[in-house]
């Protein structure tokens, strides 16, 4: 390109039709912005996304975008990433549509380890269909579908992720520009899967669930930022820390002034510790943001290209495939 593009060149010219408040606006501004800062290219760009509020991000980037069925955007974006690997492919998802009806094939894009990126836009409810409670609900959620509390457990997207064989697990909040910008750049140089959650607050169905947390009298408390390399502390000042407590095979919060030595340090190429920093919850823990693991792999369409006769670079075209005389004849009985 003979120009840098500036985010507002990724916005399309569709009205954005959200509610007023929705966390969506927030991580669309981010993700313009991160495309903005990688240099992406728009008519390399592509946006699949499945059925529900997040599933509309595709009309409003400035990009190729697919907006299909319900829990089926993984498939989609497998099967653009096997036609043209060149393709930069972005997966937008909910917790309802990435983790119930398409579970499946979120599983599976995971465990291959497809070279696309996948968001996922956890509200802990379904916003698009009037407030049912979601695989991610908490349990005694009070919803139109259960108004005496669900009592469903509920899924940890980045322990399911990180059990169907993701190597790039990250989380973000929706309204952290810093952090979600941050995590939006790591998953686009990643050669795989980077699947990254982001808390987003649904204002209608759902508000305020996250309160525990994002609230800004209770952020440095109730956050921890992981950064590769770096002590696991945590607290206005870093006062807290991290530490694994052998007898419980667990992580405990320690006195980091007072045990800097016992202090863990991120590694998020070790998957026992990111299965302990996805498992962390308020109020006796906080909640772990960032990279949580990044390990290396091949990307499946790199896999499958290298096992195959195909060029990666096509010359045929799509007609003449359609005419080829390819025909048998079913005998008479």
């Amino acid at each position: 390109m003979s120009a840098q593009l500036a985010p507002k060149d990724y916005a399309s010219s569709q009205e954005v039709r959200w509610c007023p408040g929705c966390g969506d606006y927030a991580v669309l501004k981010s993700v313009t912005r991160a495309l903005a800062d990688v240099g992406a290219v728009p008519e390399k760009t592509v946006f699949v996304s499945g059925i529900g509020c997040a599933a509309r991000f595709p009309y409003y980037v400035e990009t190729y975008g697919f907006h299909t069925i319900h829990g089926r955007a993984p498939a989609i974006a497998t099967g653009l990433k096997l036609a043209n690997p060149e393709l930069d492919v972005w997966v937008v998802t909910g917790d309802g549509d990435g983790l119930s009806i398409g579970g499946n094939h979120l599983m599976h894009v995971l465990r291959r380890n497809v070279g696309c990126k996948i968001l996922l836009f956890n509200n802990e409810v379904y916003g698009l269909t009037k407030g049912q409670y979601s695989p991610t609900s908490r349990l005694g959620t009070r919803t139109p579908s259960t108004p005496g509390g669900s009592i469903d457990t509920p899924i940890l997207p980045g322990a399911f992720a990180l059990g169907a064989g993701a190597k790039f697990i990250a989380r973000a909040i929706d309204v952290d520009k810093e952090g979600l910008g941050g995590v939006l750049a790591a998953a686009h140089g990643y050669d795989g899967t980077a699947f990254v959650e982001i808390y987003q607050n649904c204002i209608v169905y759902n508000d305020g669930v996250y309160n525990s947390f994002t609230d800004r009298d209770k952020e440095a408390d109730a956050q921890l930022h992981v950064k590769h390399g770096e002590p696991l502390t945590f607290g206005a000042d870093k006062s807290k820390g991290l530490a694994f407590d052998p007898p419980s095979m667990t992580l405990k919060v320690v006195d980091a002034r007072a045990n800097p030595g016992a202090v863990l340090v991120h590694d998020e190429t070790n998957r026992t510790l990111a299965g302990l920093l996805l498992a962390l919850a308020p109020p006796e823990f906080p909640v772990a943001l960032g990279v949580i693991l990044r390990q290396p792999g091949q990307a499946f369409e790199k896999a499958y290209y290298a096992h195959q006769p195909t060029k990666l670079v096509r010359t045929g075209r799509v007609a003449d495939a359609l005419r080829q005389t390819s025909t048998w004849t079913v005998p008479a009985r």
